[in-house]
């Protein structure tokens, strides 16, 4: 039987509301991916059913967790490329539980393969193993003295290992760190776990993403260089990129991983030889400032990123957009609006402009999580509205 070619989710099936400030991280839970994790700027770790909907009020605030396929089809399989708002927000999904330890912005969210446990990071250089049940801090890694712990923020966080007995992070003081998960000490609520069983200090400047496949660590760097550490055989491969990188997202089989760097392209690097495969780009599609993550989905036949929303002109409402062009050909398929969310009105800070004028505010979509690893049928994006949406098959 043939397998059905997959279509782009362009419905927006539900918000997650509750944030109080721009969301910076969005994961799902391991498969099948039931439940989303959030990762705000207020601090606060949210676990929410994106299935379990009531309506939102159109007048309301915001209130308040692989298989190795791809598709051989080449066409767009006609695909609208023009994004909308509906004229009514999509329901809310059900909030389950909110998580607090972090002092400052959440950056970076990963849950384990059994979903008991997920690990976060954030600007407080803090790297937190959590309970999902009991929302209490299992780990803390490092201490309080910066010998044995991030100098700075951490940007990026994921687990590693058989079993998940590694976590690894990565911020802005350079360095890559596995920490072991079964150590002893830091329990009972976010005690220190001691030094980092390696560090990895060859980056020149911050580390801004991390991926794993196997016993290789991948981290990109505002250097401009991805690089895989092979950890078992102390061995370093460095690939060069002519913008800083801001995203990794490897392909389901690991042959292939996909770069996002600040010069307003996407790469598919072929990891056998670092040869460029494809390269993913826009006219009219930006990143040269900011942090934007770029994903694999719907089975690996497309790649979708978030947009900073430089170039929008002003007057065009804040809604923001999402990329998805074609794996296979490189073409552009759909261009898809993110509304702002619930109201619009309430969850908006005003902003005044050196001119004293306010200023519009846009919707700019930074982080981005596809079910299932990139093989489900939805996918979440989050951003500066601080209202997680997430899209479906129409």
């Amino acid at each position: 039987m043939a397998q059905r070619t997959p279509r782009f989710p362009t419905r927006p099936v539900a918000q997650l509301l509750g944030s109080n400030g721009p969301v910076h991280a969005v994961t799902y839970s391991a498969s099948p991916g039931t439940y989303i994790l959030t990762g705000s700027s207020d601090r606060s770790i949210r676990l929410y059913n994106p299935s379990s909907t009531t309506p939102t009020p159109s007048n309301a605030a915001s209130n308040s967790i692989t298989s190795r396929s791809s598709s051989n089809s080449s066409s767009s399989n006609g695909i609208n490329t023009s994004g909308g708002s509906p004229l009514s927000p999509p329901p809310a999904g059900r909030l389950i539980q909110t998580y607090n330890s972090h002092a400052h912005s959440v950056l970076s969210l990963a849950v384990s393969a059994s979903n008991a446990t997920f690990c976060s990071a954030g600007g407080d250089r803090a790297v937190l193993l959590w309970d999902v049940a009991t929302a209490q801090t299992i780990r803390r890694f490092g201490s309080a003295s910066t010998a044995h712990s991030h100098a700075g923020r951490v940007n990026a966080v994921c687990f590693a290992g058989a079993d998940d007995s590694l976590v690894v992070s990565g911020g802005l003081d350079c360095t890559v760190r596995l920490w072991d998960v079964r150590s002893g000490g830091g329990g009972g609520g976010g005690g220190g776990g001691g030094a980092a069983v390696q560090v990895l200090r060859d980056a020149r400047d911050a580390v801004t993403s991390l991926a794993v496949c196997g016993a290789e660590v991948l981290a990109g760097s505002v250097d401009g260089r991805v690089r895989a550490y092979d950890v078992r055989m102390g061995r370093c491969v460095t690939d060069v990129f002519p913008g800083s990188v801001t995203s990794l997202c490897l392909a389901a089989d690991g042959r292939t991983v996909l770069v996002g760097t600040l010069d307003s392209k996407i790469r598919l690097m072929d990891r056998r030889d670092g040869a460029c495969l494809r390269t993913f780009s826009d006219p009219a599609w930006r990143n040269d400032e900011l942090r934007v993550q770029s994903v694999l989905g719907g089975r690996e036949r497309f790649v979708v990123a978030g947009d900073e929303m430089v170039d929008a002109p002003e007057g065009t409402g804040s809604d923001g957009r999402v990329w998805a062009w074609d794996l296979l050909t490189g073409k552009l398929v759909v261009t898809l609006s993110v509304p702002w969310g619930g109201s619009g009105g309430e969850n908006r800070k005003r902003v005044i402009g050196r001119d004293g004028k306010e200023k519009e505010r846009k919707n700019v979509v930074s982080c981005i999580a596809w079910k299932e690893g990139g093989f489900g049928d939805q996918f979440c994006v989050g951003g500066t509205s601080g209202v997680v949406t997430v899209f479906g098959e129409a």
